[in-house]
């Protein structure tokens, strides 16, 4: 199908001086080609797995193991938190504890010797019950003390800050000796593996949101990334932003969780003309290109005014101007005057 041409109405191209040399050109063919139709959005890249540390006991800060950036592994020592009183705690629960069990197996033999008396009618019933009830309070007090002891020593590990997983380490805003508290933040985690781009999207683009959209990311100066598609749209509408949350998995091994790229969802591909880069010239906001058209048996340069679309690798498409099969011309285009003879090179 033809495109219509936009613009100033041209004046007919007036005829060639006699026996002006027709200046040799490259021509390229316009012809259709796949222009995706899309739209450029700030993503934000996260991570599936990203942890904020924040201590679970209070106390000084004896240690800082490691600085931001390094890569931890799951379990690795972080932080130190000063241990000395939960320490004391520690030991006093486990002298109570042995305290208690010393009790117990006193009463545990005691408690064998009154059977065995109480069988050979030595003693009473009633001293049996006592001697019972004793050894039934002796082994609660030891139980119970060997349970604190342990919840002590539990609380114990909580001085040793460690990595949730295998990661990176974020910002760590604190030093030696700052007093930590659970409403601390010491560092965050981020396993820099399983990453998304979140993508807020206009609503009025609602009715074209769906899975398996492309999405191309790419960086600050416009550099592709990566190409990858929507596998998830938020059901409902971002009151804040006024937009529709969508994520994208990505693969890009050098982007960083929080990091802000550049998103263009492709909504469609629709066959358009495209026309080379370098043959497309402007003047007055106008852009225009040569026509390389017969006349009279010869060829000659008709400028001819086109509207631009989008660039697609090292051509744009042209929505108005020209028709597939026309021969633009892309060499010399700096030295032709509309109506300029030309002569096409390997034609």
């Amino acid at each position: 199908m033809g495109l219509a041409a936009v613009g100033c109405q041209k004046k007919p191209a007036a005829p060639a001086a006699a026996g002006m040399q027709a200046m040799p050109v490259q021509t390229a063919v316009i012809a259709m080609a796949p222009v995706p139709q899309s739209n450029e959005y700030v993503a934000t890249i996260k991570s599936r797995r990203s942890a904020t540390l924040q201590p679970q006991v209070s106390g000084r800060l004896t240690q800082i193991r490691v600085v931001s950036g390094a890569q931890v592994k799951a379990g690795q020592p972080l932080m130190e938190i000063d241990p000395s009183q939960q320490l004391a705690m520690v030991e006093a629960a486990r002298a109570t504890e042995r305290q208690k069990k010393a009790l117990y197996s006193f009463n545990t033999t005691e408690i064998e010797r009154q059977r065995k008396l109480f069988e050979a009618g030595v003693t009473s019933r009633d001293t049996l019950d006592q001697a019972t009830q004793t050894f039934e309070n002796t082994k609660a007090d030891y139980e119970s003390a060997a349970e604190t002891r342990k919840t002590q020593e539990d609380q114990l590990a909580y001085y040793t800050i460690r990595a949730p997983f295998d990661g990176v380490v974020g910002d760590i805003p604190v030093h030696v000796g700052d007093y930590a508290s659970p409403t601390l933040i010491l560092t965050t985690v981020d396993e820099n593996k399983d990453l998304e781009a979140y993508i807020y999207v206009p609503t009025e683009r609602a009715s074209q949101i769906h899975q398996g959209l492309e999405v191309e990311l790419m960086d600050n100066s416009g550099k592709l990334l990566e190409k990858t598609n929507i596998d998830f749209a938020s059901p409902q509408v971002d009151t804040t932003l006024q937009g529709i949350l969508v994520k994208a998995p990505v693969h890009e091994a050098t982007l960083r969780n929080a990091q802000m790229i550049k998103a263009r969802v492709v909504w469609s591909t629709t066959p358009m003309a495209v026309v080379p880069v370098l043959a497309v010239l402007r003047q007055g906001g106008q852009s225009f290109v040569f026509v390389a058209r017969q006349q009279n048996g010869h060829y000659m340069a008709a400028q001819t005014a086109v509207t631009l679309g989008d660039t697609v690798g090292n051509t744009y498409s042209v929505t108005s101007g020209l028709n597939p099969g026309d021969k633009v011309i892309v060499s010399s285009t700096q030295f032709l005057v509309n109506g300029m003879p030309v002569m096409l090179l390997g034609a």
